[in-house]
């Protein structure tokens, strides 16, 4: 392929520097031109200029820069507007990604912490369907006393109540072993 430098279809990039901005940079100058304007600092340095420019046009009479409709004052607040309100904008937009972005977090923790609960619930049920099986103290006693009724009742009638004769055991003793 030849080389687009040396063609005479294509266009040759800009021969000006390109001016690369940050828009993030750009994005917090904003959102900080947006927060001092919302606040009453802002209001009242405003109506103080507001003040004494009035009064100056009307009251200096040899600094009349701005005579009565004060057309050079309206002309300062419409700028204003006018670099105000995008400001302002992209003040919000910014914002509204962040709560966007905070909003994604919050519903995948959401979600991970649905599937937490979930597993934690079949863990449980696991565990009680496995302790259900467990053979309980209260329950090893009550099948020995049945064990204990039934072999009373079979013993021979002849022996006394209360008495029961358990065959000793013999145990094996090596010679060294002492008797007790």
């Amino acid at each position: 392929m030849s080389d687009p430098r040396q063609r005479l279809d294509t266009p040759r990039t800009s021969r000006r520097p390109s001016l690369n901005f940050d828009p993030d940079s750009i994005g917090r100058f904003s959102e900080s031109i947006a927060r001092f304007l919302g606040t009453g600092r802002y209001l009242m340095w405003q109506t103080i200029l507001v003040i004494v420019w009035i009064s100056l046009n009307l009251f200096a009479v040899h600094l009349r820069w701005d005579p009565y409709p004060f057309i050079l004052l309206n002309l300062a607040f419409s700028t204003q507007a006018a670099y105000a309100a995008p400001l302002i904008l992209l003040a919000q937009n910014r914002q509204e990604n962040r709560d966007r972005v905070a909003l994604e977090e919050d519903r995948r923790r959401s979600e991970q912490t649905k599937a937490d609960t979930e597993f934690l619930a079949r863990e449980l049920a696991t565990l009680r369907l496995a302790i259900g099986e467990v053979a309980t103290r209260d329950y090893l006693r009550r099948e020995l006393d049945e064990i204990r009724e039934l072999l009373e009742a079979l013993q021979p009638a002849k022996q006394a109540p209360g008495k029961h004769d358990v065959p000793e055991r013999r145990v094996k003793r090596s010679p060294g072993d002492k008797q007790p």
